[in-house]
């Protein structure tokens, strides 16, 4: 702002045998036979449908999460959203046009401008493409549109004084095509398409002066190529990025198809960007959508969460639908915006919360292979050794406050001080954590598969590159400590010795690399630096409002990001075990969110997962009801100056962790309900351990556990089960185990063993099935008023 994982879905679709209860059953399932015949019925348009809607969980909360619309949406935060996390397209009224267009905006993650000497921020910045306009014959009167989660469609009618336009929308998961079909009425027959292609310029310029030197991207070029339009926008950079459209008639239907192509230095978009159309305007919408559909039921079957609460249930399925709309493992870090670039100060990918916080959800959530940061960190290693400062790189990494998709900054520590700086000399910004801030999610991706090639490959040789950063700066104090030079705590404005983002950093990568060496069975010669480090290094600065920002420097202002806070969340070293640590904990907390003024939407998922680790769910659920009424847009994006969607992805973690946490070798189930939460339904949530955990609350009281361990590694849980228990085998054999204190059991599972844990002689359904809901909540989106 601003601040090698799980196969694909589609190879792992599970579906199971439905009882009456309308649930599945965790413990029988299809043969494969028939999975392959079930997916295939279900992915087709009024096959099966009825047969499936009353037995389906998934179904269920999809449609019932669905967004709907009764009035025009007027901006990207209130509209309809499509993507596949590269071709992105937000859909709402024509700006001062609401009653003539509707706008289908055309944007891409991978296209951008290639002129590092202008920073980041400039030169490499992700550049606007353009829009269509849909532009009826008659002035819109109305609409009713419908966003299927489950089906990752747009359908609905448009209304007006001529006729009727009835539509479907995507954005194909496959082949990168926007698809929208449309059929009129016979007094909207002569209904038109209109692109409109956009200025290639960095949308920054719009908010900050232009650098000395630089000038947008001369205009695009729109042509016809045999039957095929397209818009052909050169970049003075070399290469070019193209916009492909044809629209195809079908009976009274008529379908618009749309691809982008982006190609640097070559001019090889052109052919790409004709081809694809062509490929896909051959197939009618309905061909198009069979197996778009069946990736993304696929998708959403990998997990299932069910809370009495309406308004967040649909909130939770809609962050899952947006996060496959803007990432996948070989897209581009998300950047501010996503796929979806609006007109923003920030338009690349910001590496000091904003990429860390938006792919938490994807561990919980059993989503592995949308991981773009681990792949992205390993791909582009090379560059990380180039963003630190000469003579450093020989054996240092880092990663500037903002880069584009290649992890390159640019010239933005020349123009804007962005860069990873030198702690005690670089001003006025030396931001020197980012990077190992986003390798703890490389980590967070390890812990929940234990896949030792991401501790190998990845996460321990790159975080001892940044972490040997920080070693250079390291220096002995007359109190026996280790001390670090003043750097820069993120966004709170002024340097501070011994800041407590790089200490709390820099504590939980040594601590890291030295359990990580065991693990592999690696001997480093940096190892007794890294112990030395532990033991000798300044503690975390504090007073009596709780963790200051550094040794220099309070926590006297209001502060929308908690960078004094990691050691509490999410890196969990300081976890309220003790008294001491619960008080300083509390205290920090209180204080930080007691200045009013600065606070922003990701202030309120911070205190809300921290108020979960202390088990405080009523603190937790009154946090995230302040986000949702002071910042989360009606179709749950979310803006600060401009569209970032960090925010509303990083609240569904902070629901994770108020009903499943897994830190520090303990599976905690339930940790941080609030009090009208009595029944909950959690199935496939994946922890650290890669264990899958199934579990259901009823009545206020856990009724069931259940473990599925990937991996064989130790297994210790805190069921919540009160009174004495039994723990039974995937055969119903008694299991084994030992009481480990406060509540925790270790229950001895290998790789592909599972642990029910009930209470004594109970019995329980183990359906999975939606909770009913509190009370009624609206839907997301604009319904009636």
């Amino acid at each position: 702002m601003p601040s090698p994982s799980a196969p694909d879905p589609s190879r792992r679709t599970v579906l199971a045998t439905g009882s009456a209860l309308g649930g599945v059953l965790l413990t029988s399932g299809l043969p494969p036979q028939a999975q392959a015949a079930a997916a295939e019925a279900d992915a087709e348009t009024g096959r099966s449908e009825a047969a499936v809607a009353p037995v389906d969980p998934w179904r269920t909360v999809l449609d019932d999460a669905d967004l709907v619309w009764r009035r025009a949406p007027t901006t990207w935060y209130e509209g309809p959203f499509l993507g596949n996390g590269f071709l992105g397209s937000g859909i709402y009224a024509e700006p001062g046009a609401a009653s003539t267009a509707v706008r289908f905006n055309i944007q891409h993650s991978e296209v951008q401008d290639h002129r590092p000497e202008f920073g980041s921020l400039f030169g490499l910045a992700r550049l606007p493409i353009g829009y269509f306009t849909l532009e009826p014959v008659g002035a819109i009167t109305g609409l009713d549109w419908r966003l299927s989660l489950r089906d990752a469609e747009l359908t609905g009618t448009l209304t007006t004084e001529k006729g009727t336009l009835s539509l479907r929308a995507l954005v194909h998961n496959d082949r990168s095509v926007l698809a929208v079909e449309v059929t009129p009425s016979k007094g909207e027959q002569g209904f038109r398409w209109v692109f409109h292609p956009a200025e290639a310029i960095s949308p920054r310029a719009a908010f900050k002066p232009l650098p000395d030197g630089y000038q947008g991207n001369p205009p695009a070029e729109v042509a016809d190529h045999n039957g095929v339009s397209a818009a052909v926008q050169p970049l003075l950079a070399g290469g070019q990025h193209v916009t492909a459209w044809r629209e195809r008639s079908r009976g009274r239907t008529r379908t618009l198809y749309v691809h982008v192509a982006h190609s640097h230095p070559r001019t090889t978009a052109l052919d790409r960007a004709l081809a694809a159309v062509r490929a896909a305007d051959r197939l009618p919408y309905a061909a198009l959508a069979m197996p778009h559909r069946a990736w993304w039921h696929a998708y959403y079957r990998k997990s299932f969460l069910s809370v009495p609460d309406a308004r967040i249930q649909r909130f939770y399925w809609i962050q899952l639908y947006k996060t496959a709309s803007a990432a996948r493992r070989d897209a581009p870090v998300m950047a501010t915006c996503g796929p979806w670039l609006e007109p923003t100060p920030w338009p690349n990918t910001w590496w000091n919360l904003n990429a860390q916080l938006e792919y938490w959800l994807i561990h919980g959530s059993n989503h592995l292979e949308l991981d773009a940061v681990t792949r992205a960190l390993s791909e582009f290693r090379s560059n990380l050794a180039k963003e630190v400062p000469a003579p450093y790189g020989a054996d240092s990494l880092g990663i500037p406050r903002t880069t584009d998709p290649h992890l390159v900054n640019g010239a933005a520590s020349a123009l804007m001080g962005y860069g990873v700086g030198i702690p005690g000399q670089d001003p006025p910004t030396p931001e020197v954590g980012n990077l190992v801030w986003a390798l703890h999610n490389v980590w967070l991706s390890y812990r929940h598969t234990m896949d030792e090639r991401i501790l190998r490959d990845v996460l321990f040789p790159l975080l001892r590159g940044a972490i040997t950063y920080y070693l250079h700066f390291l220096e002995p104090g007359p109190d026996g400590r280790l001390h670090l030079p003043a750097t820069f705590s993120p966004e709170y404005g002024g340097n501070s010795r011994d800041c407590n983002y790089d200490l709390m950093l820099l504590t939980w990568g040594c601590r890291t690399l030295l359990e990580s060496a065991e693990l592999l069975g690696t001997s480093d010669a940096s190892a007794p630096r890294w112990r030395e480090v532990l033991a000798k290094l300044a503690p975390y600065p504090t007073d009596a409002n709780g963790f200051m920002i550094g040794a220099d420097l309070p926590f006297a202002k209001s502060h929308r990001h908690y960078s004094h806070l990691l050691a509490v969340y999410p890196l969990y070293e300081v976890t309220g075990e003790t008294a001491d640590e619960r008080a300083l904990i509390e205290t920090s907390l209180a204080h930080w969110v007691g200045f009013e003024g600065a606070l922003q939407g990701y202030t309120f998922t911070g205190a809300a997962s921290m108020s979960a680790l202390l088990g405080k769910g009523e603190d937790a659920l009154r946090y995230l009801g302040e986000l949702m009424t002071r910042f989360i847009q009606p179709n749950t994006m979310y803006k600060e100056s401009g569209p970032v969607i960090e925010t509303p992805l990083s609240a569904a973690q902070s629901l994770h962790d108020m009903v499943c946490q897994s830190w520090g070798g303990v599976i905690r189930v339930f940790p941080a309900l609030p009090a009208a939460w009595t029944d909950l339904m959690v199935h496939r949530f994946r922890t650290q351990g890669a264990f899958l955990l199934s579990a259901h609350r009823q009545g206020g009281t856990t009724r069931w556990v259940r473990l599925v361990s990937e991996a064989g590694a130790p297994c210790l849980v805190r069921h919540g089960i009160t009174g004495p228990i039994e723990v039974r085998d995937g055969r119903g054999r008694p299991l084994r185990y030992s009481a480990a204190g406060d509540g925790t059991i270790q229950v001895p599972l290998r790789e592909g063993d599972s642990a029910l844990i009930t209470a004594k002689g109970d019995r329980p359904d183990l359906t999975v099935r939606p909770v009913r809901p509190n009370a009624d909540a609206p839907r997301w989106g604009l319904p009636d008023a």
